[in-house]
């Protein structure tokens, strides 16, 4: 049987270039034209606070627009194909079983996940199970990876092709993914990826999604954009 690795996903911020002061200028050449090119050589610009709670209050989006952050993600399939649905100012690449053979790599929920959802879809609530329940789950996760390794090398060795072979790997597979956005997009993608209860719209995603990679996302926004991720916050959350 394949030895396989059970790993976590991990995002990182490879690189951005993003400040509060972007937005001011992008609001600002709609009504200064090219002279907004002068403000470039002052060192900062008042107002800014204002400003931006203004955009954001009264949903004036393409100020948000004008920045850039690029992520590595590697996480499951299963979390790719939630996040892959946020199409409007998004950019992705991601690792491709096509070309090239993958690795015995696999996600298992760590114990804090919850197992057991209560109620009906759309109205319920996720619980954590007991230790049966987890350790329950960890060890079929973990044969059924193991298993179903084996007969994707075995495939391959009969000389299937690698796009045919990888239908038999399930979605805990682990993949990879250079991702882009802007600010705009980023907000949007929290709005819906986080479960905030102070939110004006709450969300309930899936966890792995929220606490593992919507995090860290938001942890970036705030560090490069503090004033219009405060803005964002103090709005319910809301994307411009």
């Amino acid at each position: 049987m394949t030895e396989i690795e059970i790993v976590q996903p991990e995002v990182k911020l490879r690189r951005f270039m993003a400040g509060d002061n972007d937005v001011i200028e992008a609001m600002l050449v709609s009504t200064m034209g090219e002279e907004v090119q002068e403000l470039w050589a002052k060192e900062g610009l008042t107002g800014i606070d204002g400003r931006i709670r203004f955009l954001m209050k009264n949903r004036h989006g393409t100020p948000f627009e004008q920045n850039y952050f690029q992520f590595f993600v590697s996480a499951p399939i299963a979390v790719f194909r939630e996040h892959h649905r946020h199409r409007i100012g998004w950019s992705y690449n991601e690792e491709s079983g096509r070309y090239r053979v993958m690795r015995p790599r696999f996600y298992i929920p760590p114990r804090e996940r919850p197992l057991v959802q209560t109620g009906k879809p759309g109205a319920y609530v996720m619980e954590v199970g007991s230790d049966f329940l987890y350790d329950s789950m960890e060890h079929n996760m973990y044969m059924n990876f193991a298993e179903s390794f084996d007969t994707y090398e075995e495939l391959l060795r009969l000389g299937v092709a690698k796009e045919v072979a990888r239908g038999v790997l399930p979605v805990y597979l682990m993949s990879s993914m250079y991702a882009s956005c802007n600010a705009r997009s980023m907000m949007s993608f929290l709005s819906l990826r986080t479960d905030e209860p102070e939110a004006a719209y709450p969300s309930k995603p899936m966890w792995e999604i929220d606490q593992l990679v919507a995090r860290e996302y938001e942890k970036a926004l705030a560090e490069a954009m503090p004033i219009t991720y405060k803005a964002f916050c103090d709005f319910g959350r809301v994307a411009p």
